[in-house]
C-alpha cells in the first residue's frame, strides 16, 4: 500500500484550515486517513508559531516506513527538520511560450518597417526643401543683377 503525507482541507468557504494527515495515496483528499501528525492554518502570519505544527516523532516514523510528503508538506517536514528537501531550479519557468515569442517577434518586424517608412518619409520631405546654406537657383532678374555686378558696364 502507498502511503502519502499531504495536506487534507477543513474550515469553511474562504477560510482554509489544513490537517496534515498520513494517508493512502488512493484515497480521497479530505477522505479516510490513517492518521493526523499535525495541522496548517494559512490564515496565520508566516512568523507564527501556530501556522504549521507537526507531531515529529510521529512524522520521523511515517518517513521511516516509506511515507511520501507532498512538496508543500515536504516544505513543513524541512522547516521542521524531520526530511531534508532538495531545492528545485526551473530556469525556464519565467521563459515566454512559443507563441509569446512569435508575437514579440511580428510587433518587432512592425516597429522597425513603421520605422524605416517614417526615415523615408523624412528623407522624402527633405530631398524636396532646399536645405539651409545652399543658395536658391537664380531667376531671371537676380541673374541679370547678378552678371552687372560681375563686369564693369561699359559706357
Amino acid at each position: 500500500m502507498a502511503i502519502s503525507i499531504r495536506l487534507s482541507r477543513g474550515g469553511a468557504k474562504k477560510r482554509p484550515y489544513y490537517r496534515i494527515v498520513v494517508a493512502d495515496v488512493r484515497s480521497p483528499r479530505d477522505g479516510k486517513y490513517l492518521e493526523q501528525i499535525g495541522t496548517y492554518n494559512p490564515l496565520l502570519p508566516k512568523d507564527s508559531a501556530d501556522r504549521v505544527k507537526i507531531d515529529e516523532d510521529r512524522a520521523r516514523y511515517w518517513v521511516g516506513v516509506g511515507a511520501q510528503p507532498t512538496d508543500r508538506v515536504a516544505r513543513f517536514l524541512d522547516q521542521a527538520g524531520v526530511k531534508e528537501r532538495a531545492a528545485r531550479n526551473n530556469p525556464k519557468k519565467a521563459e515566454p511560450g512559443d507563441k509569446a515569442k512569435e508575437r514579440a517577434e511580428e510587433r518587432a518586424a512592425k516597429a522597425a518597417e513603421a520605422e524605416e517608412a517614417k526615415k523615408a518619409a523624412e528623407e522624402e520631405t527633405s530631398s524636396q526643401e532646399p536645405a539651409e546654406g545652399s543658395e536658391a537657383p537664380a531667376t531671371g532678374d537676380d541673374a541679370a543683377v547678378g552678371a552687372s555686378s560681375e563686369e564693369p558696364a561699359e559706357g
